[in-house]
């Protein structure tokens, strides 16, 4: 059974070659290196020396990201080896030890479905501050949003099997987003997650990192934003009809109350616009329609009589309020229920 171990490397230092000569020595191979479009006057004596070691050197003319540069191999792996039981990915950089490799490659080998995480502990002292916040900002927006418990988030060190390999190379993403939507795509496609403990290893304050904190964020944090503009953009909708249509209904009289009216007229409009955005753009249903807009239209039932209940009710109490105040943090709660819902159930 075939298990390569595969190194994307963007301009790569000493460390590269260190690793594939330990790897080597351990018998631990094949060991697939694409080179992601580094300088050949700069960085070409590393990928020589790499390849004079036994490693296998890919090559993109130009960077191409390491979203693409993992794709790239999954690719050659799939075609190349006939008996192959899974891949592992590691980094370029020196964070990955050889034992951690070997660690993960046996955990790959016990459940070849599983996606693999080499997790490290962020709780230890002498980690980069920058890497702490990141990994445990994604680690509760992924639990939020995608009902994922991940305990690293941003692992390079992964052992992937052939077929979400197979998937994988139609996933979106060309650069670091796609680690993430790999994880995310784990859901969609019933594959546990399984994670094993590794060292912890930052050299010179992880200055060879290629992540820009700020570019490569945008591009990860661009997944969660779309549910956020959805949900958002929707609330903004439902705000403006329901006070159109208090002005409207105040003063007429009516059995259940023009708040209640009010509430209801809002939610069928900006339910109608929710549905379209979530369905096509958010969590980008494949099932049946019909079967997810029935879903969705008895949440939507649900949500709007809670919140024309609560809003009521609270009105009544903080009597002189406007009712937009008193509806602004119960929308809040129940927007918070309604995610939940739609990606558990209606979306699912």
């Amino acid at each position: 059974m075939n298990i390569p171990i595969i190194i994307p490397a963007y301009e790569p230092d000493e460390k590269l070659i260190k690793l594939v000569d330990e790897l080597n020595s351990a018998s631990v191979g094949p060991i697939v290196v694409v080179n992601d479009g580094s300088d050949k006057e700069r960085f070409g004596h590393i990928f020589d020396s790499v390849k004079k070691s036994g490693a296998i050197v890919l090559e993109h003319a130009v960077n191409m990201g390491k979203g693409r540069a993992l794709k790239t191999a999954f690719n050659y792996c799939l075609n190349k080896y006939e008996n192959l039981a899974g891949v592992i990915t590691a980094d370029s950089d020196g964070q990955h030890t050889v034992l951690d490799i070997k660690k993960c490659m046996e955990a790959l080998l016990a459940d070849p479905k599983a996606l693999v995480l080499g997790v490290r502990n962020f709780d230890e002292s002498g980690i980069p501050a920058r890497s702490v916040f990141g990994n445990k900002v994604t680690r509760r927006i992924m639990k939020l949003l995608v009902g994922l418990s991940i305990s690293d988030t941003q692992t390079g060190l992964r052992g992937i099997g052939p077929s979400f390999m197979k998937y994988l190379l139609t996933e979106d993403g060309e650069r670091f987003e796609f680690e993430t939507n790999m994880l995310i795509a784990t859901k969609d496609q019933g594959v546990p997650i399984i994670e094993v403990p590794i060292s912890t290893i930052y050299l010179e304050e992880n200055k060879s990192s290629h992540f820009n904190p700020i570019v490569d964020s945008i591009r990860i944090y661009a997944i969660f934003l779309k549910f956020l503009f959805s949900s958002l953009s929707s609330s903004v909708v439902d705000m403006v009809m329901f006070s159109i249509f208090c002005a409207i209904f105040r003063n007429v009289p009516m059995a259940i109350g023009y708040i209640m009216l009010s509430t209801i007229l809002a939610r069928v409009i900006s339910a109608i616009y929710n549905f379209a955005i979530n369905y096509g753009i958010v969590f980008k249903g494949k099932g049946n329609k019909f079967k997810a807009a029935v879903k969705y239209f008895v949440l939507a039932v649900c949500i709007m009589l809670f919140s024309g209940f609560f809003v009521t009710i609270g009105h009544g109490l903080f009597g002189g309020v406007p009712e937009i105040v008193v509806k602004v943090p119960v929308d809040c709660v129940l927007f918070l229920l309604s995610f939940i819902v739609q990606r558990e159930i209606v979306y699912k």
